[in-house]
């Protein structure tokens, strides 16, 4: 307890000296250089977090440690909570599209710089979003509707940050649930509570990844008491808030059944109807937004950034890479799915199957932007995969690019979480709820 207290309190100190670096009423940090001292304390912060996971995982700790790791995660995000977000202004655009709705206007119609919309322009918000004069807004319904939800009630940065961080808090909730029915040590939550990506993605920048994250953690609350039907409707709002979570439908379903898949159908369709007035608009900047981060063109991925250092990407090479990263996740998906089955209501095994489907996922994908990894630090609570935990704390390192490229700095993040995979790999699958292969090898 004493050295869990410890790394706690380092957590709470780099954050602090992170906070120092941001000039009062800012949203952005003052300097590159500054920003690579940031990262670097972040750095430093993640390492913290990577021994205090390992401490949790290897020592029977009290049961009262569990208040010790929510303190601190609380204190963490209360830290960052009332500060401007100055890693990203993407929470701008989440106000801006509340607003919106609370005129009665259909977020997917106009871009910000739409003369219809000069009425609702203001000092605090409009200035501050991103592509204000060319793009509409990205975000799927589920995200709206909470958008619309938080700016009928407070149109601000802060109550927009708030949402996030109590979504948050659904997903811990969920969690000890899971914990104690998987009879496994309440302290792993800190696995996802003191990750310090999460706390400046969602405390400090408001992103709306952690709505996902809410309620795939009830997802999972439903799938261990054989709920499918809601474990289906809650994953299909996940994905209409972020499309991400979409890849561990088939961690989360159980053979045989139906009835998940058709309530995540259902969602989906029940959500994208709220807006169909806005016709294929509906679909908001997503195919820009596929140019723009070079997926058309293959740039965009890690291991074909790597090619292009080397000679130009052609189509034929984009095609095939999407064939062949398509043919993996299929065939891993298949491979979850349809493993020989244990007891239907085994959490661990379930948020196994998650884990490893979000982190090949973010592999194959490999965005850019570091807030995506957050959300695979939640399953890894029940089963922590070392590859997936490195993953889902060490893309922190993508605040920064200081090579202007997507493959070598990028390389930092994914070379050694192959590497760790293909260890977790040959240590075999635990063949016992609650030894997931973090703890079988720390």
């Amino acid at each position: 307890m004493r050295r869990l207290a410890l790394f706690g309190a380092a957590l709470i100190a780099l954050t602090l000296v992170g906070l120092s670096l941001h000039r009062p009423g800012a949203i952005t940090l003052p300097s590159l250089r500054v920003t690579q001292v940031f990262v670097g304390l972040m750095g430093v912060a993640g390492t913290v977090y990577m021994l205090a996971v390992r401490e949790v995982l290897r020592r029977a700790l009290p049961r009262s440690a569990v208040w010790l790791v929510l303190a601190v995660a609380l204190v963490l995000r209360l830290t960052v909570l009332f500060v401007p977000p100055f890693l990203s202004s993407d929470v701008f655009r989440y106000v801006w599209d509340g607003k919106v709705q609370a005129a009665g206007i259909n977020p997917y119609l106009y871009i910000p710089a739409d003369p219809a919309l000069a009425g609702l322009r203001d000092a605090s918000i409009y200035p501050h979003i991103g592509r204000f004069d060319t793009a509409p807004t990205i975000y799927p319904p589920a995200a709206q509707i909470v958008f619309a939800m938080v700016a009928r009630v407070s149109p601000t940065v802060l109550a927009m940050k708030t949402a996030m961080v109590l979504a948050e808090f659904v997903a811990m909730a969920a969690m000890l649930a899971l914990l104690d029915a998987a009879r496994l040590s309440r302290a792993r939550l800190l696995i996802y509570a003191w990750n310090p990506l999460a706390l400046w993605a969602f405390a400090g920048n408001g992103h709306v990844d952690a709505l996902a994250i809410g309620f795939i953690g009830l997802a999972l609350l439903a799938r261990a008491r054989l709920r499918d039907g809601w474990t289906g409707a809650l994953l299909g709002a996940a994905i209409l808030v972020k499309f991400l979570p979409g890849a561990i439908a088939p961690a989360l379903w159980r053979r045989g059944d139906w009835r998940m898949p058709v309530a995540c159908v259902a969602v989906i369709a029940s959500l994208y109807a709220v807006y169909l007035g806005a016709g294929w608009h509906v679909l908001g900047y997503l195919p820009g937004y596929a140019a723009e981060e070079g997926i058309e063109q293959g740039s965009g991925f890690w291991l074909l950034a790597g090619v292009g250092e080397m000679t130009r990407i052609t189509p034929s090479m984009t095609a095939a890479y999407v064939a062949l990263g398509l043919c993996f996740l299929g065939a891993l998906a298949l491979w979850v799915g349809f493993r020989a089955p244990d007891e239907d209501a085994d959490i661990v095994r379930v948020a196994e199957g998650a884990a490893i489907l979000g982190g090949a996922a973010m592999l194959v994908l490999s965005p850019h932007y570091p807030w995506y990894f957050a959300w695979l630090a939640l399953p890894c609570c029940l089963a922590p995969l070392r590859s997936v935990v490195y993953l889902s704390v060490a893309a922190l390192l993508l605040y920064l690019n200081p090579l202007d490229e997507r493959f070598l700095w990028a390389s930092i993040l994914y070379v050694p979480a192959i590497i760790l995979a293909v260890l977790d790999v040959r240590r075999r699958w635990p063949r016992r709820a609650g030894t997931p292969m973090l703890e079988r090898s720390a």
